[in-house]
Parts: structure tokens; sequence; C-alpha cells
């Protein structure tokens, strides 16, 4: 995508100032403040209603900036070599003398971490004197924004302004691994698992659906649409939305599709927007075809879990 310097420029004058910007990634839209500011922290959690005991993810430009705030380790090296920047975030240990905002931790002493890899958010990133605390860019437990246009829908005006980066290229949030101590997957997502074990050599043990959220991306409720929605399903009631994986020969005008030929990275690619999508058309419940519960498709069933625990 063309990169509009006076764009950046006007986001990087907001964000100096500790207000709100939106910002397009690979995966979703973040609502973005400086990672540094307790008034910028502040602002993301009122404007997204969000729990204050659930952390934000802080986004930098590379490792060397990183270098100031976290302690690293091997398995981060490896795996930041290998897939940054992308969909992954790393937990990390904080240093003492990190000026993250503690608004932004939940007074924690570990930080989650991304190197985001959409262009115009890297350009931005390299212009800034701090990094950019960003969770998605919706209300806290809606369905997040894969395009400007949802983060105008979900916000209006509380928004200072939005970057334009056209639709993210994943569509769904990145995948968080605690490497704090043995590697565990936090969070399933864009990134699929089996890829950063071959990198590791070694199993990694999923801790998605812990007792109490400790990181971003692990609240029960999340992503919803608002309306019910009932998994594996292969028979619809009426005024029913039918989520399919793939197109169907016979297709009806209730009928949504994730993918042509169902292909997973499509269809992931194609979730949220597809979700927003059946709520505008004012169907009262959501049925959901069975999914393949491998690759991209683990990424998709785990939202859509989260989002039918209305």
């Amino acid at each position: 995508m063309r990169i509009n310097l006076s764009n950046i420029k006007k986001a990087k004058k907001l964000l100096n100032k500790s207000e709100c910007v939106a910002i397009p990634t690979e995966t979703v839209y973040g609502l973005a403040g400086n990672a540094y500011s307790d008034r910028a922290c502040k602002k993301i959690f009122k404007l997204k209603k969000r729990p204050k005991y659930n952390p934000l993810i802080v986004h930098y430009y590379n490792y060397q900036k990183l270098r100031k705030d976290c302690y690293f380790n091997d398995n981060f090296l490896k795996l930041y070599r290998r897939f940054c920047p992308g969909p992954i975030t790393f937990i990390l240990n904080l240093k003492k003398d990190s000026k993250i905002s503690k608004v932004a931790t939940n007074k924690k002493n570990t930080l989650a971490v991304r190197f985001p890899k959409h262009s115009i958010t890297r350009n931005l990133l390299k212009e800034l004197k701090f990094p950019l605390a960003a969770p998605s860019a919706n209300l806290s437990s809606e369905v997040s924004a894969v395009r400007s246009s949802d983060v105008k829908e979900d916000f209006g005006k509380k928004i200072k302004y939005v970057l334009e980066g056209g639709k993210s290229s994943i569509g769904v949030e990145s995948t968080i691994i605690d490497l704090r101590n043995k590697p565990k997957i936090l969070r399933l997502g864009g990134l699929d698992i089996l890829t950063i074990q071959k990198e590791l050599h070694k199993k990694i043990i999923i801790n998605n659906n812990p007792s109490k959220a400790s990181t971003p991306g692990q609240l029960k409720l999340h992503y919803s649409p608002g309306i019910p929605i009932r998994l594996n399903v292969k028979k619809i009631k009426d005024e029913e939305a039918y989520l399919l994986i793939k197109k169907k020969e016979k297709t009806k005008p209730n009928y949504y599709f994730l993918s042509k030929k169902g292909d997973l990275r499509e269809a992931a690619k194609n979730l949220y927007s597809t979700l927003r999508k059946i709520k505008k058309s004012k169907y009262k419940s959501i049925a959901v075809s069975k999914i393949p519960n491998k690759g991209l498709g683990k990424t998709i069933n785990d939202r859509l879990i989260r989002a039918s625990k209305l």
C-alpha cells in the first residue's frame, strides 16, 4: 500500500500530545497511544471500556528499541529473527527502569510486545520516540476492526484520527506466547503454533483459557457481534444466519461464506467483517457449521467459542 507521509505526520503529532489514534496492522486495527504516557494509556482503557486488569500489547519498530524496556532470552531471539515483524506477541520480563506506563501493564513486571508488519504502522513507529500501546480498535468484548470504517462505526468522533491502511491482511489477532520460562501459548492467533514449535524444536503448551485473565486476549467473552452464536450446527433455525467455512453449490440469502473453497487463511481474514455484516443484517442469531480444528481453523474456533459466550 502507498504510504502517505502527511497522514503519518498527522498521527505522530497527535500521539506526541498523548492523544489516541487508530492504526492499521496486518492482524486487526489497533487503538494506539504513547506506551510511556499514563494519560494516553488511561484514554485507551476509557475509549474501549476495557477492564483495567486486562494489560495492553505494546508495539515496537524493532528489538533494538525494545532493549531498554525488556530482558531478552534465546527463545525470543530465535522467534524474533524468524517471524518478526509479524503476527506474534511475546510476554517478556520488564526492566525495573523501563518507562512503560504501569497503567498499560496493570502494575505487572511483564510486558506483551509485538512488532507489526504493516508498512504504514512500521513507518509511524520508526518516526516516534516511544512505543505504542495498541489493543484492538473496538469496544471491549465486541468484534475486532479490520477496516478503518469498522473503527469509525464503533467510535465515531471519539477517536481523534484513524490512519488509513486498507483491510487487514490476516484478519485475526496475533498469537501470544509467554517466553518467561518454558514457552507457553496464551492466545491462539494469526501465526500457526506448528511453525513456532518447528522453530523452537519443542512442543509448546497451550494455556489460552486460564481461570483469571492475566494477559491480553484471555477474556471469556470476546469478539462478540452481540447476538447468540451456535456452533457445529447442521440444521439452522428460522431467522438465523448460517456461517459456513466454504461456499456451497446451493445457497440461500442467509448463507454467509468465509471462503470460496474452504481456505483457512481466507476464512480467518473474512471472519470479523462477516460477523459485522451479519449483525447489520438484523439476524436474531448465528449458526456456525463445523470448522476444521487445524492451523488457523483452531484460531477461528477459539474466536467463535469466545464470541458465543453471551
